[in-house]
């Protein structure tokens, strides 16, 4: 597992204070919405406040592309690292 894998996991525990949940319980390629994880539209708000104070990156959590970044850890990773690398 990649550190900002594990980071963003870590992040999305905190954020969403879900308890008895580790990060390796969730799995980098699973919904985070509905089915896989089950968060709900409040939870995305919150993640993407905690994804916007950790990251600096400013999200549009009304758009399309924004709820393609959010559907799993591995989509979120993708989108955190081009972000870093595009700035």
């Amino acid at each position: 597992m990649s550190d900002l894998i594990y980071e963003i996991k870590e992040l999305i525990i905190d954020a969403l204070d879900l308890e008895d949940i580790t990060p390796e319980d969730i799995q980098d390629e699973d919904p985070l919405f509905v089915d896989g994880l089950g968060l709900d539209s409040i939870d995305a708000l919150e993640l993407g406040i905690a994804i916007k104070k950790a990251y600096g990156i400013k999200l549009d959590g009304n758009s399309e592309e924004s709820k393609k970044h959010f559907y799993s850890v591995k989509s979120l990773h993708d989108f955190v690292q081009n972000v870093r690398v595009t700035g």
